[in-house]
């Protein structure tokens, strides 16, 4: 796709403008004590392909596909186009007692893309509220059948799961929960399966090996009676593109479907093309959850729109229940949007006809270059997955400690990168590249010198101001 070029009538003063306004009353997400309420964001303006606009006319490449869910790029006609057309048919109705048709048709799709007998979708805003439905769902199962001491949730230290109440107690990255509320009573974290930070002197299978005997035990110890469910990603996106060992993830199924206990999968990131499937967990991974939960690139980012794929085993055992009067007291006020599924639908029909193709083809390249970045004496490893990476910067090589400053160095490169045209997303002592699925080998080495030069220009910085010397 041809480069974007500088957007008309747009200006650094109105992009001042627009962050004054901001600071006055704009609430940004994740923000801190000292600044919330009294800050700005760089301002984006316009986008094209897999480009970004910045407030002051940069064109930069959309190297975090926004938030992992422009996976079509942006200003994509076709999605536009479907937006428009199904507003002007039927902008709204209420799920409560009506229904509409891009909602039953995109379901239908969606069954015949997930694994074994995932055939029953329940349509969200998005990945927080997916997250929070399968959890409903499973507290609602469990008491149906008459099992309400099995409510416990199994997570892992460096998840994401999202920022609404019960998804947020899932997470268990760095700083998120510090000093936030959670239902800490209903979640048990275990060991994050980060290969790169394995005991020393364990090889990755011991390590995958203490990983699922952990969980057993920990079956054991709290009781399957008492466990409703299992949630993880796939690949822990937020977490730092952490790609379990091999293995892992088929012996975990295996120990919740002895134990009775739901395996729900978060494919919030890894799902539409990032991994070069519209479902990873089978095709990638070769499990079969009880529950997928979706979001993101389902309308790769035109439209907030998630949901929950759930076993129709699961939908059976309640037909079949003695509680036929039992209800599943669980909504939004956008759940099944017409608008947002009739986008969906339109994304989906551009994925099956050559973007997951595209994306396969490409993932080998884009893995390849960004391991080049491991020579720089900064990098301690890049890590990913198909259309998904991340680059983890480290204080020495051989202990693999991350900087003292590690809260500054993401946000140096990607000032850098920014400054040179691309848009970084920086977690910490990380950087995160998960571009639009539309990217080119040719895009791919730009994107890779620039980020190549951000991070030699951040050593450079590190040494002159004494914070490093390596």
């Amino acid at each position: 796709m041809a480069a974007m070029t500088r957007l008309s009538g747009k200006s650094k003063a109105s992009a001042e403008t627009m962050q004054d306004i901001a600071r006055r009353h704009l609430v940004q997400p994740w923000p801190v004590a000292g600044s919330i309420g009294d800050e700005s964001r760089g301002v984006i303006g316009a986008a094209d392909g897999i480009y970004v606009t910045d407030g002051e006319g940069r064109q930069l490449i959309d190297g975090p596909a926004g938030m992992w869910c422009t996976n079509l790029g942006h200003r994509r006609r076709e999605l536009a186009q479907a937006m428009y057309e199904q507003a002007m048919e039927l902008s709204y109705n209420t799920p409560w007692y009506t229904m509409n048709e891009p909602s039953a048709v995109l379901a239908q799709r969606l069954a015949t893309h997930a694994p074994g007998d995932l055939d029953h979708v329940f349509f969200t805003t998005g990945g927080s509220s997916a997250v929070e439905t399968a959890l409903r769902f499973m507290q609602f199962y469990n008491n149906v059948r008459g099992r309400p001491e099995k409510k416990m949730i199994l997570s892992r230290g460096g998840a994401y799961h999202g920022s609404s109440y019960l998804s947020a107690s899932l997470n268990g990255r760095p700083r998120d929960r510090d000093w936030m509320d959670g239902a800490d009573d209903l979640v048990v974290k275990l060991t994050c399966p980060d290969p790169f930070r394995r005991p020393a002197g364990t090889s990755v299978e011991a390590f995958r090996d203490s990983l699922v005997e952990e969980f057993r035990q920990a079956v054991e110890r709290i009781g399957a009676d008492r466990i409703g469910a299992f949630v993880g990603e796939p690949v822990m996106a937020s977490g730092g593109v952490i790609v379990p060992p091999d293995g892992y993830l088929s012996a975990i199924r295996e120990i919740c479907r002895d134990n009775d206990i739901l395996f729900i999968a978060d494919e919030v990131v890894t799902g539409f093309g990032r991994l070069g499937h519209v479902f990873a967990s089978k095709e990638v991974f070769g499990i079969e959850p009880d529950i997928i939960i979706f979001a993101k690139g389902v309308t790769s980012g035109y439209f907030p729109l998630g949901g929950a794929i759930i076993s129709a085993r699961l939908m059976e055992d309640l037909r079949k229940s003695n509680h036929g009067e039992a209800m599943f007291a669980h909504g939004l006020t956008y759940s099944s949007h017409p608008v947002g599924c009739a986008v969906a639908l339109k994304n989906l029909d551009l994925l099956e006809a050559g973007v997951l193709d595209h994306a396969r083809a490409v993932a080998p390249y884009f893995q390849r270059q960004l391991k080049t970045l491991e020579d720089l004496a900064l990098v301690g490893e890049v890590r990913g997955l198909g259309l998904m990476a991340c680059v983890e910067c480290v204080a020495d090589k051989q202990s693999g400690n991350p900087l003292a400053l590690d809260t500054e160095v993401g946000q140096r490169i990607d000032a850098h990168c920014h400054e040179l045209g691309l848009l970084v997303r920086p977690l910490i002592h990380m950087c995160v590249m998960s571009p639009p699925l539309i990217i080119t080998s040719e895009q791919i080495d730009t994107m890779v010198s620039i980020l190549r030069e951000g991070i030699s220009r951040t050593m450079d910085d590190l040494r002159s101001e004494g914070l490093w010397d390596a």
